[in-house]
């Protein structure tokens, strides 16, 4: 078969665009007054998963920052034993991405992995291993995963090296004061594994983390408390549906979990069956 010949053409460098004036976002009446993540964080490069460029991610489970914050995705770990019913509503409430923890830390081995699996089955964009998950355990997630595995490390020292073999893709760097010394030793030795770091409370903690190389910040929102947002009365969010409109938003809650359910119920029992056989 003949090839079509290409035809090269030397055009010169485009010039970029000057934009005169930005576009007014859109805030809404309600919304307006949403957590806002440090502007610094900016000025990181952001990591890369499935086309989509985060830089900043918030360190919460709380539905409520969740769905009122402008960060780029969300780090749901928490320092309890995972659970597919917390990841599931997690994935289910927000409206950015979300990485989340499946153990490594009481949670070892097959749970772990079954964790993994099921937290991508709701629609986690990564999953993520806490300092003491086995590198045998990393290797089965990488292979039986889509989505990529995050190793967190939380001192200098580290054989990060055995981590990044094992099928680690991204590393999250969580060692206090020490966070930037760490990310500057690792991005040292492996300067194109994508790095996410604690920032620190300031502006300045921020900068130095992303000077040392780190490519994505997680930042921990302040605290909520019942002055802060809706009145005390109104905190479970029915205060102003009548009982028929509370039994149907019951009603419908329930069917969606019962069938988020049986989804998760099928992929964890060919997860086992896989692990049982390999």
């Amino acid at each position: 078969m003949n090839q079509i010949p290409v035809q090269e053409y030397n055009l010169p460098p485009a010039e970029p665009v000057k934009v005169k004036h930005h576009p007014i976002p859109y805030e809404g009446r309600l919304r307006a007054a949403a957590l806002r993540v440090p502007a610094v964080i900016r000025q990181c490069t952001g990591i890369f998963v499935f086309g989509k460029r985060i830089k900043s991610l918030v360190f919460t489970t709380d539905m409520a920052i969740i769905r009122n914050v402008d960060a780029d995705a969300v780090f749901a770990v928490h320092p309890f034993t995972p659970q597919p019913t917390i990841s599931n509503a997690i994935v289910a409430a927000a409206d950015i991405p979300v990485f989340v923890g499946v153990g490594g830390g009481s949670t070892l081995g097959v749970r772990m992995i079954q964790m993994a699996v099921s937290a991508e089955t709701q629609g986690a964009v990564g999953v993520v291993v806490n300092t003491k998950g086995k590198n045998e355990n990393i290797a089965t997630m990488s292979e039986l995963l889509e989505v990529p595995v995050v190793v967190t490390v939380v001192s200098g020292g580290e054989d990060v090296k055995s981590r990044i073999d094992s099928g680690a893709s991204i590393l999250n760097v969580s060692a206090a004061a020490q966070t930037p010394e760490v990310v500057r030793e690792i991005r040292a030795q492996f300067p194109k594994i994508p790095i996410i770091a604690t920032g620190g409370p300031t502006d300045e903690s921020i900068l130095e983390t992303i000077h040392a190389g780190a490519n994505a910040i997680t930042w921990t929102p302040p605290s909520i408390s019942a002055d802060h947002g809706a009145a005390p009365r109104d905190q479970d969010g029915l205060a102003g549906l009548n009982k028929n409109d509370k039994d149907t938003v019951c009603f419908l809650a329930a069917v969606s979990f019962v069938f988020s359910k049986n989804l998760l119920t099928c992929r964890v029992e060919w997860s086992i069956i896989y692990l049982q056989n390999n």
